[in-house]
């Protein structure tokens, strides 16, 4: 019993109620009486100083007469100590829970003060009989002020539910966490673009309160009015420019990485943003400590731009009550994301504005479920999309048995690396980049892929023909490619390119090499790639969004969150294939366009997987031409190379004004 006061006192319940109590005077001796009628209908009736008892609220004054049980409960303020009357009030609503003191606790009553018309009635009448010995006029007095009360009646109700109203509102506002705003002004195109940065979180909440706890269900049937149950904080950057006119007209642009698990600290402080870590001109870090730089090729002046960090990455993350895994998921990311967009556009007035995504790796995936769910689920529908790296059907990137497409589709970026390094025939080496790939593709394309078909058919004669012709494309030798039955996988191609240097590739970006740490052995240690640049853009996002854009935080800003197991329950015993999502959503939408940048040197993503992905989709001719494909000599993150960055820009550019259709495109679906 002890244990369920102690918890009871603790409530808020409780706490609403000894505010009230304790917080009102007790300049007049006043008795609240609580009892029963004949028919167990609760009584409350009030008793002033000088005997005159009445009951409270809207309560029949015939009910008087009925009250058959001697008062249950008497309360007389005096002066004692507060902590006594609070212990006894708890005593008295934990075990009468239904009994409301309306002097006494109004909030409960839903009114400022539910007892003051039966106050007003009262005093009036005192205050006309000590007045005017006329029987007449005080009949009149205390008929005016029984009309005043029920007219007070109404009025106040109207007055409830204005409070009950505003007080919804600051509590909406109480739950979002304070954004922190700066200004800011970047040379763009030889021109100053005055802009804003808002940093902060965005609520997601539960509004169908389907995952209630089972030990809340009982409340909630009480309480049909509950507010929406808050789910996860999920932390953005954005960027407003200030001085581009009507906020309706101008695109936003919503960016974000991949992994899964990775936050949109790559895009931001890479490429998209108008502040970037700074490296040298080929990409690679400079020595720490690591510093930033004027981003003179940001997107901001062609569209506002909000990166976005999915929950459990950057600062996001989810209620404590709430389970991380509700959101390590294909499907339930892709949810997430999409409320986010929503509430953004929402709250800042941008459901007019033309809307883009931008997605890099996972991220493209993301971006391509987000362009069918946000159709289906929020009628929201965008202009353009832009993938980066992307992959959007899995099955060309794993390497397992029986799934031959990924040595093909692999193959001439194993030939640009092996051009890059230096590794080809001299033949071959001599040769532009764009010739080599040329080369490369016709030959994976079709005689290469042939022949994994056949497999085991494949005549010895013809296997080693091809072995001699993937080891000029690859670089390695022609007899290991044979003892490899002629494919190649990714990690050994890593490992094995170079291994004569005592070297290896980088994955994200084939251009930069590592050393080892134990030489001759086939399996990739680390990325030299991802190394490269971890470091840098860690420390610089950590130290500009404190800085200068104001936002503090003691939490650890996740660049590469652990996420896993990610679920893919929408793809189990299948490969994940979102080129469906996107071909849905363009087919239903002739206006989307879509934008595919790859890099040569990409051997997370190759460009040739994506490339071949679009020509499986099915597009109708009509809708074919709105997909662009554009190459880049970088690799995964194409933007850290200083002339990538640079093209990168002026094609986002021809992009956004080839996506904003003039109203004169219409297409003519209802033409007869």
């Amino acid at each position: 019993m002890i244990a369920i006061i102690a918890a009871y006192l603790e409530s808020e319940l409780f706490r609403e109620i000894a505010d009230e109590f304790l917080g009102i005077g007790m300049k007049e001796a006043r008795t609240i009486q609580i009892g029963l009628c004949e028919d167990s209908t609760p009584i409350r009736i009030r008793q002033d100083a000088c005997g005159h008892s009445a009951p409270l609220n809207d309560q029949k004054s015939d009910v008087r007469p009925q009250l058959c049980k001697s008062m249950l409960v008497s309360i007389q303020p005096v002066p004692v100590s507060k902590h006594l009357i609070a212990f006894c009030l708890a005593l008295l609503t934990l075990f009468c829970p239904s009994f409301v003191f309306c002097d006494y606790a109004p909030k409960l009553m839903g009114s400022p003060s539910a007892c003051a018309a039966d106050e007003s009635e009262s005093d009036d009448s005192e205050d006309s009989e000590e007045k005017s010995a006329d029987d007449k006029a005080t009949s009149k007095s205390k008929s005016k002020a029984k009309t005043d009360s029920k007219t007070g009646s109404n009025s106040k109700k109207d007055s409830s539910k204005e409070k009950d109203k505003d007080d919804k509102d600051k509590k909406d506002k109480d739950d979002e966490p304070n954004l922190s705003v700066t200004e800011h002004t970047i040379t763009i195109g030889g021109k100053p673009v005055k802009y804003k940065a808002t940093a902060g979180f965005v609520v997601l909440k539960d509004f169908s309160d389907k995952k209630r706890k089972e030990d809340d269900k009982e409340k909630d049937k009480k309480d049909k009015k509950k507010d929406p149950r808050p789910t996860a904080k999920m932390f953005f950057i954005a960027y407003t420019r200030e001085d581009a006119g009507s906020s309706a007209k101008r695109p936003v642009t919503f960016s974000f990485n991949g992994g899964p698990g990775s936050a949109s600290v790559w895009l931001h402080m890479g490429g998209l943003g108008p502040r970037r870590a700074k490296l040298t001109d080929r990409g690679e870090a400079l020595p720490p400590p690591y510093k930033l730089e004027d981003n003179n090729y940001a997107w901001i002046d062609e569209s506002d731009l909000v990166f976005i960090d999915p929950v459990s990455t950057g600062f996001s993350r989810s209620e404590p009550d709430e389970d991380p895994k509700n959101f390590h998921g294909y499907r339930e990311d892709i949810e997430s994301v999409a409320e986010f967009i929503r509430l953004y556009i929402t709250k800042n007035q941008r459901w007019a504005s033309p809307k883009f995504i931008v997605g890099e790796s996972y991220g493209t995936t993301r971006a391509a479920g987000l362009s069918d769910y946000l159709q289906r689920r929020y009628g929201i529908y965008l202009n353009g999309i832009v993938l980066v790296s992307a992959v959007l059907n899995f099955a060309t990137l794993d390497f397992s048995p029986g799934n031959d497409s990924p040595y093909a589709l692999y193959l001439p970026t194993y030939a640009a690396t092996a051009w890059y390094h230096k590794r080809l025939s001299p033949e071959l080496q001599s040769k532009p980049l764009l010739e080599v790939l040329r080369q490369a593709e016709e030959f994976a394309s079709k005689e290469y892929v042939l022949s994994l078909f056949e497999g085991d058919r494949l005549s010895g004669e013809r296997k080693n023909a091809i072995a001699e012709k993937v080891a000029y494309f690859s670089g390695l030798p022609a007899s290991y490619v044979k003892q490899l039955d002629t494919r190649i996988p990714d990690d050994l191609f890593f490992t094995h390119l170079l291994m004569d240097r005592n070297r290896q590739i980088g994955r994200y970006d084939s251009r930069f090499t590592g050393l080892r740490y134990k030489p001759g052995r086939d399996d990739m240690e680390f990325d030299p790639s991802g190394e490269a640049v971890t470091g840098t853009f860690t420390a610089t996002l950590n130290d500009y969004v404190r800085r200068e854009l104001k936002f503090e935080s003691e939490l650890p800003y996740e660049t590469i969150a652990n996420v896993w197991p990610w679920s893919y329950r929408n793809a189990t015993n299948k490969y994940l294939n979102v080129a469906e999502d996107l071909f849905k959503a363009m087919t239903r939408n002739p206006y989307l366009k879509v934008w595919l940048c790859c890099g040569y040197y990409d051997l997370a993503t190759p460009y040739f997987a994506a490339k071949y992905t679009i020509d499986q989709m099915g597009l109708d001719p009509s809708i074919r031409k709105n997909v662009k494909i554009t190459y880049y000599d970088s690799g995964h993150m194409l933007y850290i190379y200083k002339p990538a960055l640079i093209q990168f820009k002026q094609d986002f550019s021809d992009f956004v004004k080839d996506a904003l259709v003039p109203e004169s495109s219409a297409v003519p679906s209802a033409e007869p």
